[in-house]
């Protein structure tokens, strides 16, 4: 383990890194298209909340792709800092095993790691996945003969999780994920300041490019959803989910 200075490390990475966040944030609106995001929601559901304006449509829609698409935006950037600073103070790496996305050791062991936004990110279907892709790493690092020690590990950079302890691997949430990857307990609330690093400037900028599409999205469903400025439910849950959509 090495001494390094994590509060001054995790600044420096975060000042030059954290542009990249709300660069994709605003590509993430520049991309998006009306058309494709009106086929993924329930019209039913616009409908039953008694939405009677384009407007209320659009922001509904859209503010919920939007928290989405942060959501798995910021939580890959986190990994990024998890990472970094693993490998600061253990000398971690990605990993380059499918399903695993960081490798380092510590004290005799190699721990493989797993890492996830917050504590409540699957299914059962998902966590059989990753206990599938555990169990394959291992079988792949053991592949010479070595009798290494491997401990597999779910880490959540956010929340609790009260029994870490899973039979298969272990599950680090929030506090016990940040110490677990750097050797600080303190951590986990150390990153938070430096997160601020400029966002006031950025968010305007978001706004600004969010503003336009909510205008331009309230504008192309008006024309193509409402008569008499009016909302043509049928027509809309037509092309939602009819079997020959007009368009």
């Amino acid at each position: 383990m090495k001494e390094v200075n994590l509060k001054k490390l995790t600044q420096q990475y975060v000042e030059d890194n954290i542009g990249l966040f709300h660069q994709k944030r605003i590509s993430g609106l520049n991309g998006l298209k009306l058309i494709t995001v009106l086929k993924k929601k329930n019209p039913y559901l616009f409908k039953a909340k008694y939405l009677l304006t384009s407007e209320h449509i659009i922001r509904s829609l859209t503010d919920a792709f939007i928290s989405s698409n942060e959501e798995t935006i910021f939580g890959d950037w986190l990994e990024g800092l998890a990472i970094f600073i693993n490998q600061k103070v253990y000398g971690g790496r990605k990993s380059g095993i499918p399903g695993i996305d960081l490798e380092f050791d510590k004290d005799g062991v190699r721990y493989i790691v797993n890492i996830k936004s917050g504590p409540n990110w699957g299914n059962s279907s998902q966590i059989a996945k990753m206990k599938s892709d555990f169990k394959s790493a291992k079988t792949t690092l053991r592949t010479s003969g070595s009798k290494l020690q491997i401990e597999a590990i779910n880490g959540c950079c956010y929340g609790r999780d009260e029994n870490p302890d899973k039979g298969d691997y272990f599950k680090y949430c929030g506090q016990r994920f940040w110490e677990f990857i750097s050797g600080e307990a303190e951590l986990y609330t150390e990153i938070i300041e430096p997160l601020g690093f400029q966002s006031k400037e950025k968010n305007d900028e978001f706004q600004l490019a969010y503003a336009r599409m909510i205008n331009k999205f309230t504008i192309e469903f008006s024309n193509q959803f409402c008569t008499d400025g009016v909302i043509d439910w049928e027509r809309l849950v037509k092309f939602n989910s009819g079997v020959s959509p007009q368009f």
